[in-house]
């Protein structure tokens, strides 16, 4: 491999070969790159909410809202769901979302004692326009790839990551 094309993790797993060659240290060469990418990604990620006022975790509320389709609502419960976070977490987020007006809380017609999270028009634009941003950065990010790779990458890392999403579903 030319030097030109060599990257971090190349320099790395040699040296680590050289000095532990009792060692496999093939799991390097794939997931220190998904290491370094996934810090790239929320960089970019971070950076796109930002230029929107947004935090991350801001994002995620309004985008679980926003994918749910109209009314674009939820219950507090199927937030949580979509946002792994803990039930008081997701009040204070909530709270907050509303000081904003990017979400209303209402009662829920099926649970007298239920409620339903609702995305204002405010949070469904703000969420819009900084999904557009987000996915600008990502395609950037991914530029360096032909389409077609794309797909393939896309389908190795699917492999990777569901038995993940099964154990967390159980």
């Amino acid at each position: 491999m030319a030097e030109a094309a060599r990257d971090e993790v190349d320099r790395l797993v040699a040296a680590w070969r050289r000095e532990r060659p009792d060692l496999d240290v093939q799991p390097l060469e794939v997931l220190s790159r998904v290491t370094r990418l996934a810090r790239h990604l929320d960089r970019a990620r971070r950076t796109a909410f930002a230029e929107h006022g947004l935090e991350p975790w801001e994002f995620d509320v309004l985008s679980a809202l926003r994918r749910a389709g109209a009314p674009y609502q939820l219950s507090p419960g199927q937030l949580l769901t979509q946002t792994l976070v803990t039930s008081g977490t997701m009040t204070n987020r909530i709270d907050r979302l509303a000081a904003r007006e990017l979400v209303v809380r209402g009662p829920d017609p099926a649970d007298r004692r239920g409620v339903l999270v609702r995305l204002t028009t405010a949070g469904r634009e703000l969420a819009d326009s900084a999904l557009a941003g987000l996915l600008k950065n990502e395609r950037e990010l991914l530029a360096a790839l032909p389409c077609g790779r794309l797909d393939e990458l896309a389908d190795l890392l699917r492999t990777l990551t569901l038995p993940f999403d099964a154990a967390q579903g159980e």
